[in-house]
């Protein structure tokens, strides 16, 4: 690990760290990627003994957040700790994976999905407890989870619960042995409750997203990388239905929708520059390649759940006679297609939804006897992550307390320091 080089801003004292773990955890002595976390702490307090805390961010894919000032979960727990910010492998700063880094495979996708089969929970549990023996030999920390970081906090109690001291999930208790088609059986029926909530919101929307999507079917319109917007993509941004950040950002996006062009109404470069970065997933391929295989155990291949359970759902067909339904936290065999930050994934993510040998993610006997400290948020109306599997979940781990709340969507701990803020009180059996 490098030497840690203590920086300051807003209030926060940071130290960057950095570890080269195995990218075979079976494997020590075999090839290693580079693990980045940033460790914050007040200002005013680096010198206390505080506990660590480390923050499994959301994803599959995403990095963890930077503390340009800090946010209401971390203003919360930096009262009470220090706080372990990890890039969990293949994200931020840790060793990439993405188009750019994977192109060393070339055309030999199954080598490409053999490597990113090992960027799942069980190894980012791997990784997190090489980082916490380095930080702190064996003394163990606390974690918090948000989403899929609350999936990889039961994997962190089926692995290795002496690594823990109390364990805080928020909206991501996943199912334990549930298949993907279930999942996604459930989450369209959620999505679809979520489109109906937005179009009473935005009545006047259904008219404007009709006729983007009809637009679409007649003409060749093309993004700014160059890329053509077909319908189902458009039907995409339905995603952004899922947090109380971003509910509100397509009907601002669609009431750019159209000008006037030469020849009648186009699409503005305002709307599809908004699409663009709203649909791409430049910025977290492992989201696209992994989404289906974080729920893959079991000996079943997911085998595209999404693609082949949304027809079972014939709201979300995009025909004329039909008002436009969005689509959410899905992704389709044919975004490998259509997204260019995609495209040289394609090969390796058939194999991925092909596998049927994955590791098992969670131990129930273990769970069952769980002896570690466990409290959750469970949001009664979470696009994402559904109530009824959680709760099962949740009766499944011994001890685990949960506080069920309609008051928030999924991204509650970001938008209110008053969730984490309960959640530490359950802790402490003050509420």
């Amino acid at each position: 690990m490098s030497t840690p080089a203590p920086y300051r801003h807003s209030g926060l004292v940071c130290t960057d760290h950095t570890l080269d773990v195995p990218l075979d955890h079976r494997s020590p002595d075999g090839p290693a990627i580079s693990l980045f976390a940033r460790e914050v702490v007040a200002a005013g307090r680096e010198h206390e003994n505080l506990p660590r805390l480390l923050w499994l961010q959301g994803g599959p894919g995403g990095r963890a957040e930077r503390p340009n000032v800090a946010g209401a979960w971390l203003r919360r727990a930096l009262t009470d700790y220090r706080v372990v910010l990890l890039d969990q492998r293949g994200t931020g700063r840790s060793t990439p994976a993405d188009r750019v880094s994977l192109a060393r495979f070339g055309t030999d996708s199954a080598a490409a999905a053999g490597y990113l089969a090992h960027f799942r929970a069980d190894s980012i549990v791997r990784d997190a407890e090489l980082l916490r023996r380095h930080l702190q030999g064996d003394a163990p920390w606390s974690v918090l989870g948000q989403s899929f970081g609350g999936f990889s906090t039961l994997t962190y109690l089926s692995l290795a619960p002496e690594g823990l001291t109390q364990a805080y999930i928020t909206g991501g208790l996943p199912t334990l042995t549930g298949h993907a088609d279930e999942v996604y059986r459930a989450a369209y029926a959620r999505t679809l409750a979520h489109n109906e909530r937005y179009f009473a919101r935005y009545p006047g929307d259904q008219r404007l997203a009709d006729a983007v999507a009809a637009h679409l079917e007649a003409h060749d319109v093309r993004m700014p990388a160059g890329e053509r917007l077909t319908v189902r993509r458009f039907q995409t941004l339905g995603i952004m239905f899922g947090t109380s950040a971003r509910f509100d950002s397509l009907h601002y996006l669609l009431e750019t929708a159209f000008t006037e062009g030469a020849h009648g109404p186009e699409l503005s470069d305002t709307f599809l520059r908004g699409v663009d970065a709203a649909v791409s997933f430049a910025e977290r391929p492992l989201y696209a390649a992994l989404h289906e295989p974080i729920y893959a155990q079991g000996g079943r291949a997911t085998a595209w759940s999404a693609h082949r359970v949304r027809e079972e759902f014939p709201a979300f067909d995009a025909r004329a006679d039909t008002p436009v339904r969005f689509t959410g936290e899905m992704v389709y065999p044919w975004q490998f297609e259509e997204d260019p930050a995609l495209v040289p994934l394609r090969g390796a993510a058939e194999l991925l939804a092909a596998r049927t040998d994955w590791p098992v993610l969670y131990d129930p006997d273990r769970l069952a006897a769980n002896e570690v400290p466990v409290v959750a948020a469970v949001y009664h109306d979470d696009m994402y992550v559904d109530r009824a599997q959680s709760l099962a979940t949740a009766d499944a781990v011994r001890g685990l307390r949960t506080w069920v709340t309609d008051a928030y969507a999924h991204d509650g701990v970001r938008a209110d320091a008053a969730v984490l803020d309960r959640l530490i009180a359950m802790a402490r059996h003050e509420a």
